[in-house]
């Protein structure tokens, strides 16, 4: 996991220089982390192959850069980053992550009040300390007081994000062993929670004593709970704990029920069992003394009378009398995406070009891919003008242009094709499609930060809120509602703001802008990125509920964040979203019917 490792001090030295004023210097290194943390490869695997140079062939990571990369993997350090933390000895990364505070506040807040990490923080904000500081005042105090509370009631859980690449490979070099005759994740992340507490693995074997001896020495593994015949109890060295479980073969579906949970759902099905005259436990499903029920879960659930219910819905919020009554919906699959249509290039700061994000685009079998970067308001992300965007168009154009002319494989599922990129409403030819389409901005009277003009000649139109945040309920809604009723904004980018872990929704009338969306057709997102997952299950299932079109987009800065695609539909899935509710599951010709 030294991606992840490195990733997080690149971030932590963007912060310091940040704070001490540097130029440039903080972005070339926050493009570095973006990169690593989402590189496919393991860096040392780059490193043993290439050496130096092929460090520096890894996007946003020059030679300065690699000279780091090199350091930390040789040593495990690196003096640059040291220096930088004894220079002035702050806990960065726990300070900037209440909302409002960033690294220059940090700075002023260590400078004037000796603050160095939360805990001071808070004595601080308690003892209305901030307030008085030139560029704070009340609001900012109340602000960060709430960002402390908002930090403290999420503590102990982990961005399902974060952590399922590191299960996945612990769950791969389990399954490799050949005493695992089967294992499953079990816990909350198969049901796929956007946050995870710990993590369960459920194993069948016939050597036990092996497996265990295997689990507990895993690499990373920092502390051993607990070690015993059929389980162990392990903490990581990124700070979660993993629970690992071998169970008989002849119960292992009523144990992966028992340890799926939710608890709430375990417990109404319990209760289901004991009014049939049945008793349901990890080990089985009995009349009596007679087992009914065990070997898999389909088994649990029919004897119940009842449909299986998939890991995601399980969380007691109707699915049983669904299940029940036969009625359960048809929810999308993690292959029914055609493509992605929120995705940024280097045209606004992104990791990658159109052209690298198109070949990313086909290995995931997609038909078309969107390439919606930022629009002016966003300097900082190099956000483009009604001029860029009709240079990009051109760009568009002629890459699609090129793929029609060029030997293109025809072999892969998502092949490019035929013909110009289509304008609105408009297709031409069967195969890969480039389309192109921008992130406005939601200004705070409502209005969009592109002409009009300029944003009818494109293919899609997103449009999101990013700054001002904290406005009042009914302005904020009517801020969302006024964008949705431009005959030229088709998607709501993220639509209620949540940052997990970081920034709680938006003040805003859902409901009222379920209604305006079903009245002017605009499409709500589902935000795949593992901070956002934003619409939330139950919004994406009020979504529904209203008859609301949904989209799943990742907002890719970077080729590798395609896969987090997988997060979005794990979260359309807990939204009992169904493949008709979500537009980029259809066919090119059928997607773009339902923009403006």
């Amino acid at each position: 996991m030294k991606n992840q490792e490195l990733a997080k001090i690149f971030y932590e030295i963007a912060d310091f220089l940040e704070m001490e004023g540097v130029q440039f210097k903080p972005y070339a290194y926050r493009k570095a982390a973006i990169t690593l943390e989402t590189l496919e490869e393991e860096v040392e695997e780059v490193y043993r192959k290439g050496g130096p140079k092929a460090l520096e062939a890894i996007p946003g990571v020059g030679e300065s850069i690699a000279e780091k990369i090199e350091e930390y993997l040789k040593t495990g350090k690196i003096k640059y980053y040291q220096d930088l933390k004894k220079k002035t000895p702050v806990n960065i990364e726990e300070l900037v992550r209440v909302e409002g505070i960033g690294p220059k506040k940090v700075k002023v807040l260590h400078q004037k009040l000796g603050i160095r990490n939360l805990k001071d923080l808070e004595r601080a904000v308690k003892a209305h300390k901030i307030a008085p500081l030139f560029g704070f005042g009340v609001i900012t105090e109340k602000n960060i007081l709430e960002g402390i509370e908002f930090l403290k009631r999420s503590r102990g859980r982990f961005l399902l994000g974060e952590i399922l690449p590191k299960v996945k490979e612990v769950y791969e070099k389990l399954k490799s062993l050949k005493e695992v005759e089967k294992i499953d994740l079990a816990g909350s992340v198969r049901r796929m929670k956007e946050t995870i507490g710990d993590v369960d693995f459920l194993v069948i074997s016939r050597n036990p004593s092996r497996v265990m001896d295997f689990f507990v020495s895993l690499p990373g593994v920092v502390k051993i709970w607990g070690k015993g015949l059929t389980k162990s109890s392990v903490r990581t060295r990124e700070g979660f704990d993993m629970d690992i479980r071998v169970v008989r073969k002849k119960s292992y579906g009523s144990a992966l029920q028992y340890f799926t949970g939710s608890k709430e759902h375990n417990i109404a099905i319990r209760k289901i069992a004991m009014e049939r005259g049945l008793k349901l436990s990890e080990y089985g499903l009995f009349r009596g003394k007679r087992m009914i029920a065990r070997k898999t879960e389909e088994e649990i659930y029919k004897a119940l009378g009842m449909q299986w219910i998939p890991p995601e819905m399980r969380e007691n919020q109707g699915e049983i009398e669904a299940a029940l009554e036969g009625k359960l919906p048809k929810i999308i699959g993690f292959k029914d995406i055609h493509g992605d249509l929120h995705c940024h290039s280097k045209w606004d700061g992104g990791g990658n070009s159109i052209e690298e994000m198109i070949e990313a685009a086909q290995k995931m079998g997609y038909q078309y891919l969107g390439i919606a970067d930022h629009t002016k308001f966003l300097r900082i992300e190099h956000g483009l003008d009604e001029k860029k965007l009709a240079l990009q168009r051109k760009e568009i154009d002629k890459i699609n242009v090129k793929c029609q002319m060029s030997n293109c494989k025809p072999s892969t599922r998502a092949k490019l094709g035929a013909g110009l990129v289509p304008h609105r409403n408009e297709v031409s030819g069967a195969g890969f499609k480039v389309l192109q389409g921008c992130e406005t901005n939601i200004l705070n009277d409502g209005s969009i930060d592109i002409k009009d003009e300029a944003l009818k000649k494109l293919d899609f139109v997103i449009a999101g809120i990013h700054s001002n945040f904290k406005m009042e309920k009914t302005k904020m809604t009517e801020r969302i509602i006024k964008a949705m009723k431009n005959q030229n904004v088709d998607i709501i980018s993220h639509p209620t703001g949540r940052i997990i872990k970081r920034r709680d929704e938006y003040q805003i009338d859902f409901d009222k802008i379920l209604r305006v969306a079903k009245e002017t057709g605009t499409i709500l997102e589902i935000n795949s990125f593992p901070e956002r997952l934003d619409l939330n299950d139950q919004n994406i299932r009020r979504a529904k509920e209203a008859r609301v079109k949904m989209i799943i987009n990742t907002d890719s800065h970077h080729k590798d964040q395609l896969r987090f695609i997988e997060f979005g539909i794990a979260q359309a899935r807990r939204g009992w979203a169904e493949k008709e509710d979500i537009i980029n599951t259809q066919s090119l010709e059928r997607l773009l019917k339902y923009f403006k």
